[in-house]
């Protein structure tokens, strides 16, 4: 899954797609480079981001679908929590949903169900604004793991069918070094849960805290990582980095294909 950013403000690359002819390039390079999906974005998640209007989010992701849609067959995610952006973006030609909220704000849930795409439900601890303060757990594999119980029970209750899931455990959302590391050593709990399991630790500052690299400098952790959830299961990686991703993976699956 290809990471497009549509903002100013995202932590690695907030700015540099903003135009929709530079934004459809950048996609068909990651196509190109192996992307099976392509996740569009137009706000920004980062920690202490500000939130954005409905109709200002729909302004910045709706014309790069629609253009990328008449060059490329490529299935797109819409990386929002707002049900507005939901309709206008499958409308545009979406064909997945990606709630960093798991459907909880108002509408989310009951629109998701009407449009009949895939949802991804992903745990955050806290607001984007505020995530990063100070976050607490007791069990955080078992608090996340029971979050995403509960969204995904409401989704079938909803009327969405288990084959429609796919699930994520937040890396970098209101979770410390700690917290993740601890994720991404017993991922293999959520996999157990029985739907695919979604993974973003591109360039994470997490990374950064353990290898002292830069933001632009952390492919070779991220590709780490991506390794790690492979091997506990992990099917969608949700990164910047896509060559160097997929040939990683490409040879681990060669070598688990070996007889």
């Amino acid at each position: 899954m290809g990471i497009l950013n549509l903002t100013p403000d995202s932590f690695s690359d907030g700015g540099q797609y903003l135009e929709t002819d530079a934004a459809v390039k950048r996609a068909l390079q990651m196509v190109a480079e192996g992307a099976d999906i392509i996740d569009i974005g137009g706000e920004s998640t980062r920690p202490g981001a500000q939130p954005l209007s409905d109709s200002e989010e729909i302004a910045r992701v709706v014309p790069v679908i629609t253009a990328l849609r008449l060059v490329s067959e490529v299935p797109v995610s819409i990386d929002t929590s707002k049900a507005a952006v939901m309709k206008a973006a499958v409308a545009a030609g979406a064909d997945l949903i990606n709630d960093v909220r798991g459907l909880q704000e108002k509408s989310a849930l009951e629109t998701a169900q009407s449009l009949k795409v895939p949802v991804c439900l992903m745990h955050m601890q806290g607001a984007p604004r505020s995530m990063q303060h100070n976050p607490q757990y007791q069990d955080v594999v078992s608090e996340v793991k029971d979050f995403l119980q509960r969204r995904v029970e409401a989704c079938l209750v909803a009327g969405m069918s288990r084959d429609q899931i796919i699930i994520d455990p937040g890396f970098g959302f209101g979770k410390t070094l700690e917290h993740n590391l601890v994720l991404l050593k017993h991922l293999a709990q959520f996999v157990n849960m029985g739907f695919p399991v979604l993974v973003g630790l591109s360039r994470k500052s997490m990374l950064g805290q353990i290898t002292g690299a830069d933001v632009d400098q952390r492919v070779a952790a991220g590709i780490a990582t991506s390794v790690l959830a492979y091997q506990a299961g992990a099917r969608f990686f949700r990164v910047h980095d896509v060559k160097a991703t997929v040939d990683a993976l490409t040879v681990i699956q060669a070598v688990d294909s070996a007889k």
